[in-house]
């Protein structure tokens, strides 16, 4: 196993920690009634849904995902 392989499986492990994490602090989508009613004033307020904790934790898990997958590929391919 060269030095390529060993630092890819080390960044593929980090990345599915961080994936894991990621996930874990979202918040569900149904939360009850109080989660509808926080709903229906977010997509009211939506344009700044980017900004919000909730937005940047989207968008990091879509980062994770794609990193993990393109590593996960990657390191199938040089078997």
């Amino acid at each position: 196993m060269g030095p390529f392989r060993i630092i890819l499986t080390i960044v593929l492990v980090i990345a599915e920690l961080f994936l894991i994490a990621v996930v874990l602090l979202q918040s569900g989508k149904s939360a009850g009634l109080s989660g509808s009613i926080a709903g229906g004033a977010e997509t009211f307020f939506g344009k700044n849904k980017a900004k919000s904790y909730e937005g940047k934790l989207q968008f990091l898990t879509k980062i994770a995902a794609i990193l993990f997958i393109a590593i996960a590929i990657l390191l199938s391919l040089l078997q």
